[in-house]
């Protein structure tokens, strides 16, 4: 097996044109990716709003956060399984139907207990969503396009962070905030009806019984991470019961899973997809390159915040760089990986990433000064030619019917490795502030630059192992 997956992601395929019907479904794919990560940023503002309105303690409105975030990672494990059983284009037009549903209803909420309870809801669809609709695309347009199409689908993951806090903003400044919700639903009603049209639904495989015990370890097992990695970040307890408690649940958990699911029939993920090392080598840098983004994210709003003394609205502004970068980066970051191969593109965005992230550890210059908006230009440039074509890499390196996993094995991977390096620039930042805001600052950039450094390694690795496969 591992001959056969290494051989599909290595040589660069011939430029075929993509279908325009390809193009129309990646567009409705792309909507429904959008509303997710807008619900997210857009969110991200309001927990001031939401304590005030809804007369809960902050503790009480955290876990209107917390619980979404548990409840998308209980849903990531199973997606490749539901996708193998009724087609990935069902269960992403099913994730997309109760998503909006569940946006009316979180805005009709009338205290904060039903609404934790209806992001939950949110939640799991939004673990469906993603992968599903990345598994769609794969399959639809094959390895040969995937880049180009990828890229468009990245659009949305760069642009959605930049502006969702400034939409949040906007909406809490001048409507109630029940509009945080329902912004979603005309965008989840459009790519719905466009998506019942467009997107196919697939192939629905065996009627074969799920390893539940295997859903149980991993779906316990990742949230319990996540929750760990979080409540250190948040600087709740210095690795006290707290974070250690879920920590070691979590990583006990996911090492009995792996136990149990390697070489087992009809696993809830197939593993045995690492055996092949072009794919190895795309995920480890897709959870190395995932704190060089959501690390960033997280510093550089308060960055803004606290060394440049701005307000919600205008960091958001202040922020656009990064996402026009992106944004203006990722089509030409798409069909240069179709061109010359992912490995290559991959490579050199994460040599790019660590030269864009060291100018802010040595510091020297204003927050809010025309040096930082040209850095933040070219790190969205920088971060578009790493995180797509890493990803790209790992979906060409497995066969159609081996998407669903991938997809689902990928976003986890993605999504613990931002958590992980959030964390660790959490703390740092935390116990460096009392001695100087600047100092604390440029020191923890350095952590980000160590963390993009070990991505700069490991995408030379993946260059060296597509040439050689």
């Amino acid at each position: 097996m591992a001959v056969s997956l290494e051989r599909r992601a290595d040589t660069a395929p011939p430029q075929d044109k993509v279908p325009a019907e390809a193009w129309r479904m990646a567009w409705v794919i792309v909507l429904g990716a959008f509303m997710t990560m807008l619900d997210t940023t857009v969110l991200a503002v309001g927990a001031e709003t939401l304590t005030r309105e809804l007369g809960a303690g902050i503790a009480s409105v955290q876990w209107v956060f917390t619980a979404y975030l548990v409840a998308l990672a209980v849903a990531l494990p199973l997606c490749g399984w539901l996708s193998r059983r009724f087609g990935a284009g069902r269960v992403w037009l099913v994730s997309l139907a109760a998503f909006t549903v569940a946006s009316v209803l979180c805005a009709l909420a009338g205290n904060v207990g039903w609404l934790i309870g209806l992001r939950v809801l949110q939640g799991l669809a939004a673990g469906l969503l993603l992968p599903a609709g990345q598994t769609v695309l794969g399959q639809a347009v094959g390895p040969a396009r995937l880049g180009r199409v990828m890229g468009t689908l990245g659009i949305v993951m760069s642009v959605g962070p930049t502006f969702g806090p400034v939409l949040g903003g906007v909406l809490l400044r001048g409507l109630s905030w029940q509009w945080l919700f329902l912004i979603n639903i005309p965008v989840g009603v459009i790519a719905l009806v466009l998506g019942l049209r467009l997107v196919p639904r697939g192939t629905k495989g065996a009627a074969t019984r799920p390893d539940w015990l295997g859903f149980v370890l991993v779906s316990a097992g990742i949230p319990a991470l996540l929750y760990g990695l979080t409540t250190w970040g948040e600087g709740g307890e210095e690795f006290g019961a707290g974070v250690l408690v879920p920590l070691v649940a979590g990583v006990v958990l996911l090492a009995l899973f792996v136990r149990r699911s390697w070489g087992r029939e009809n696993p809830v993920m197939d593993l045995t997809l690492f055996r092949g090392r072009v794919y190895t080598a795309a995920v480890a840098l897709s959870f190395f390159a995932a704190p060089a983004l959501f690390g960033a994210l997280f510093l550089l709003p308060l960055y803004f915040q606290v060394l440049g003394g701005n307000g919600v609205v205008e960091t958001g502004l202040l922020l656009m760089g990064l996402g026009l970068g992106s944004a203006i980066a990722l089509p030409i970051s798409g069909k240069l990986t179709d061109r010359y191969g992912a490995g290559l593109v991959a490579a050199w965005g994460s040599v790019a990433t660590l030269a864009t992230t060291v100018p802010f550890a040595i510091g020297g210059f204003p927050p809010d000064g025309v040096v930082v908006q040209i850095l933040l230009l070219a790190r969205g440039i920088a971060v578009a030619f790493l995180l797509m074509p890493a990803t790209t890499a790992g979906y060409a390196a497995v066969t159609k019917d081996q998407l669903p996993d991938a997809a689902a094995q990928i976003n986890i991977v993605s999504r613990v490795g931002g958590a992980a390096g959030t964390a660790l620039f959490a703390v740092v930042l935390a116990n460096l502030l009392p001695a100087g805001a600047d100092a604390a600052f440029r020191a923890t950039f350095w952590w980000l630059t160590a963390a993009a450094a070990v991505a700069a390694l490991l995408g030379a690795r993946l260059w060296w192992v597509t040439r050689r496969a």
